[in-house]
């Protein structure tokens, strides 16, 4: 039995797995809504590690190498490179945790501040495009589910 694929844009088929698996959608739109931001990101110089780290790192706390690894969904040894490298740019500074001196902090320098400026407003344009026509509930919903199965997915 062949299956016909679906035009470009057509509404997915009924009845499939994949169309109905929880993972499957939360990764696609990932992609999708991603995708379509990538260009700004690159047209301002940043690679898409480099984004996530300093739009993290944006409110001015600084985070463990572990904490950061885990926000911008990378491997820490991934994570240790990119910072010394951005550390090199200037985009970044490492600092002694004043609660725990043995602990180390990765801060957001007044450049890599004003680097990705310009991008979170952006970012912020994106995302109010993307949901225009969806009701401002149904927006708080969607947010609240995921922060729900990221917090699910932390404490475990």
């Amino acid at each position: 039995m062949s299956r016909s694929r679906q035009p470009a844009g057509a509404p997915a088929a009924e009845g499939r797995f994949i169309d109905g698996y929880l993972s499957y959608l939360l990764a696609r739109a990932s992609h999708t809504v991603y995708s379509e931001f990538h260009a700004q990101v690159q047209a301002a110089g940043l690679s898409q590690l480099e984004w996530r780290l300093l739009a993290t790192l944006s409110d001015g706390d600084g985070l463990t190498i572990g904490e950061l690894a885990r926000e911008i969904l990378t491997q820490q040894p991934t994570l240790t490179k990119l910072v010394q490298r951005m550390e090199k740019a200037g985009w970044v500074r490492r600092g002694e945790d004043p609660a725990d001196a043995r602990r180390t902090l990765v801060f957001e320098t007044e450049q890599g501040r004003a680097t990705v400026a310009a991008l979170l407003a952006q970012a912020k344009a994106h995302e109010t495009s993307l949901l225009q026509d969806f009701s401002e509930r149904d927006v708080t919903t969607l947010k609240k589910i995921l922060r729900t199965l990221i917090s699910r997915s932390d404490a475990g």
